[in-house]
């Protein structure tokens, strides 16, 4: 994907959005010096920064106070934006439930592991080693409700599923088609595999942010690793990956980093903000 440029110049950021796992996190889910010192003289230098993540929002605002970050963060890949300091909800697009129901009963019939939310609550159907793992990583206990077929009772903000990279392409092979447009459908991890309201996408919410700050769309840069980035790094100005991207995503970024994780993240801002 080009950057784009004006005049032959690269422009002005104004804001920048930059995922969390795999990309401003170090391998062990931690901001370095480096990134904090990096964030804050983005921010010094009147940049908007804020957090682009499919996390829950309530697992992305430890890091986001971390920073100092007062604006709204992109959470649950865009299906809710909401103000990391005030608590104001600015964008909600939750998960039709009749959609949500047809996607939990065939998942039943594959016996994966489920997640649902609801209220920025971790939901899980049963005790499993994947639903451990996934809580240590979120820094979220679960709570285990049973049938989520029976227990939801609207709209969740969206569903996840747990399972072997290669069972999950053969999922999301054979969903796409069937819910093109009606859902969201995207792996987020080798092994998470997410469905959301059709326009609940870190590219739409990054759009829709840039617009209630009056930012252009080439003054935005966007910077991830992974299939739930595409979004954001095709409407940004300028999307970067960061070395340790998948090579698909790679592929379709402005620019790649040479470092990895965190100090790829440091190395876009200094190139291109700083």
């Amino acid at each position: 994907m080009p950057s784009r440029r004006i005049g032959g110049l690269m422009p002005k950021f104004k804001l920048v959005a930059v995922d969390m796992d795999d990309t401003l996190l170090s391998r062990d889910l931690k901001l370095t010096g480096r990134v904090r010192e990096a964030v804050a003289a983005v921010r010094a230098a009147g940049v908007y920064f804020t957090i682009s993540t499919g996390r829950m929002y309530r697992s992305a605002l430890p890091f986001a106070r971390e920073l100092g970050l007062n604006i709204p963060l992109i959470t649950y890949q865009g299906a809710l934006v909401k103000n990391s300091h005030t608590g104001e909800l600015v964008l909600y697009r939750p998960l039709p439930l009749a959609r949500a129901r047809e996607i939990i009963a065939r998942i039943h019939e594959l016996g994966y592991h489920l997640n649902g939310y609801l209220d920025d609550r971790l939901l899980v159907e049963r005790d499993t080693p994947e639903g451990r793992r996934y809580a240590a990583m979120s820094g979220v206990e679960a709570e285990i409700v049973g049938d989520l077929l029976e227990y939801l009772d609207r709209d969740p903000i969206k569903v996840l599923t747990i399972a072997e990279e290669p069972l999950l392409d053969r999922l999301s092979a054979e969903l796409t088609p069937l819910y093109r447009g009606k859902v969201h459908i995207v792996k987020s991890k080798p092994h998470f595999l997410e469905f959301s309201h059709p326009q609940a996408t870190k590219g739409d919410a990054l759009a829709y942010l840039a617009g209630c700050f009056g930012v252009k769309r080439e003054e935005v840069m966007a910077v991830g690793d992974s299939y739930n980035d595409l979004e954001m790094l095709e409407y940004a100005g300028l999307g970067v990956a960061v070395a340790n991207a998948r090579e698909d995503v790679k592929k379709k970024a402005g620019y790649v980093t040479s470092a990895a994780y965190g100090d790829g993240v440091v190395e876009a801002l200094e190139k291109f903000v700083l």
